[in-house]
């Protein structure tokens, strides 16, 4: 699957506004609509774009805390991921989790509307899972940078 400039700028464009039309697209590209409308199906269908979201303000819905948690499973056998990986995929206030290299076995990205609602979240849930021998949280104070770009100038060329 080959990426060219023009392939590379409207994956950028996409990343800006996934609702940008595909005669906008044309135009900032300098093509005209059918290659562009082409291009934009080649890299869905190539996997390339997975889909097309909305980004949402959590602060604004209310959810005002995000938490990365380490976690040390009880054991790490193959049957102790597996199970642990799919309880994670159930719960929607785990955004995103991470196998790790190093002294974790996983990071979690979590958010909750407050410090009580993750509490809850870990002693009803997490705390509850025989799989989980150890866990800590690192609260989020100040948010820096938070975005979904990836960074396709730099590492497309």
């Amino acid at each position: 699957m080959v990426i060219d400039s023009t392939d590379k700028k409207l994956l950028g464009l996409l990343q800006e506004d996934a609702n940008i039309s595909t005669s906008a697209l044309a135009d900032k590209l300098h093509i005209s609509q059918s290659p562009c409308w082409r291009r934009i199906n080649r890299l869905e269908e190539q996997g390339i774009i997975q889909k097309r979201v909305a980004v949402l303000d959590r602060e604004a819905l209310g959810m005002s805390v995000v938490v990365f948690a380490t976690v040390n499973l009880n054991q790490t056998g193959r049957q102790n991921l597996i199970e642990f990986e799919q309880m994670i995929k159930g719960h929607p206030e785990v955004l995103e989790c991470y196998t790790m290299t190093g002294i974790w076995d996983y990071v979690l990205k979590i958010i909750t509307r407050d410090v009580r609602h993750y509490e809850d979240f870990v002693r009803n849930t997490l705390s509850a899972s025989d799989l989980i021998r150890e866990l800590h949280s690192h609260i989020a104070v100040t948010e820096i940078k938070n975005t979904s770009a990836l960074p396709l100038a730099a590492q497309l060329d």
